[in-house]
C-alpha cells in the first residue's frame, strides 16, 4: 500500500516507520521549505512493544522521503492525518480537494463533533483511529518515543466500511492489535478529558514530563479529569457505554494516584510517554486545557481544578 503521512510529528513518524517496516511505501507531506530543514533521515530511539511486553529498543537512523506538493491525481491509497486537534479542520480543508482516491485516517484527538472537525473532507472517505504511542524530539533532534502494541479504531455509527476495514488491515499487517470502540465519539471525548486533567497539572509544574512520579499532582490531574465527566454527559456522551473507560476517573484517588505515580516513574514505556512532553512552549497542551474549560463554561458546569490551573495555560508567552 502507498501511504502518505501528513506532517512529520511524533505520531506520524513512529507509525510511518512501523508501516514502512511492514513493507508499505511511506512518504511524508510537509509544508514547503520543511524538507530541507528536516534533512534526509530521522534519528530514532524507540521502545517498540509490539512483540515484547517491556518493549524492544530500536536505535537507528531512518531515511525518509518528503513531498511538499500534493496534486489531486496522486496515487496514495491511505493518508494518515495526525495533527493537534485545533489544527485538524484546517488540515482537513487543505486535503479535501487533494484527496484523490485515498482513504484519510483521522488519527488523533478530537473535541468537536467528529463530522464537524473534519471540515470539507467527505465522511465516507474517512476512517477513524487513535494512536497509542508517544514521545518527543529532543534538542539533539533524536525522536525518543514508545510504540505500544495496539491502536484504537472506531466508527461513529454502523459497522466499518470497506475503506475502514482496509485501514485496520494495514495496521494489523504492521504488527498492531486493533482495539475496536463502537462509540468512538464518546471514547475520544473521554480521552480528551483525561488529557485536559493531566495537562492542566503538568502546566502548573512546567510540562507533563514533570508529573512523572509526582503522586500529589497526579491525584489533582485525575480529579480535574473527573470534574469534566458532567461536561461530556451534557454534550451527549453516554458514559454508560464506557464503564471500563471511566473506572480510572471514578476510582478512589488514594489507589489510582500512587499506582499512576509508580508507573510513570518505573515503567519505561509509560515514563517515556510523559517525558516526551518536555517542551514548555508546546501549543497543544494549552489548547486542550483552554478548549475543555471553554466548553465547561459554555455549559455552565463548574470545573474548579481546571479553573485554578487557568493561569498556566490562559496565554502562551512563547507563541
Amino acid at each position: 500500500m502507498k501511504i502518505l503521512m501528513f506532517g512529520r510529528g511524533v505520531i506520524a513518524t513512529v507509525h510511518g516507520w512501523a508501516l514502512e517496516q511492514a513493507g508499505h511505501d511511506v512518504e511524508f507531506y510537509v509544508r514547503p521549505g520543511r524538507a530541507s530543514a528536516y534533512g534526509e533521515a530521522v534519528d530514532l530511539d524507540l521502545l517498540d512493544a509490539r512483540r515484547r511486553v517491556w518493549g524492544q529498543r530500536v536505535i537507528r537512523t531512518w531515511p525518509v522521503r518528503y513531498r511538499e506538493q500534493l496534486a489531486p491525481d496522486h496515487d496514495f491509497d491511505l493518508i494518515v492525518l495526525s495533527v493537534p486537534h485545533h489544527r485538524l479542520t484546517e488540515a482537513a480543508d487543505f486535503l479535501a480537494p487533494r484527496i484523490g482516491n485515498a482513504t484519510v485516517l483521522v488519527f488523533g484527538n478530537i473535541w468537536a463533533e467528529p463530522p464537524a472537525a473534519i471540515g470539507a473532507l467527505p465522511v465516507d472517505r474517512v476512517a477513524w483511529g487513535f494512536p497509542l504511542a508517544g514521545g518527543g524530539f529532543g534538542e539533539d533532534g533524536v525522536l525518543r518515543g514508545t510504540l505500544l502494541p495496539a491502536v484504537v479504531f472506531g466508527t461513529l455509527d454502523g459497522p466499518p466500511t470497506e475503506r475502514e476495514r482496509a485501514a485496520r488491515r494495514t495496521f494489523r499487517e504492521a504488527g498492531f492489535r486493533v482495539r475496536e470502540k463502537r462509540d468512538f465519539r464518546g471514547w475520544l471525548w473521554l480521552h480528551f478529558a483525561l488529557n485536559a486533567g493531566l495537562h492542566s497539572q503538568g502546566l502548573r509544574r512546567g510540562t507533563l514530563a514533570d508529573l512523572a512520579g509526582a503522586r500529589r499532582d497526579l491525584r489533582e490531574a485525575l480529579l480535574a479529569a473527573r470534574e469534566l465527566l458532567p461536561v461530556l454527559e451534557a454534550r451527549g456522551a453516554d458514559l454508560r457505554r464506557h464503564r471500563s473507560g471511566t473506572l480510572g476517573f471514578r476510582a478512589p484517588t488514594w489507589l489510582t494516584a500512587p499506582a499512576l505515580a509508580w508507573l510513570t516513574a518505573h515503567v519505561p514505556l509509560v515514563r517515556r510517554s510523559f517525558e516526551g512532553h518536555a517542551d514548555p512552549g508546546a501549543e497543544e497542551p494549552r489548547e486542550v486545557c483552554r478548549d475543555a474549560l471553554a466548553e465547561a463554561r459554555r455549559l455552565g458546569i463548574a470545573v474548579p481544578r481546571l479553573e485554578a490551573a487557568e493561569p498556566s495555560f490562559a496565554g502562551n508567552e512563547n507563541a
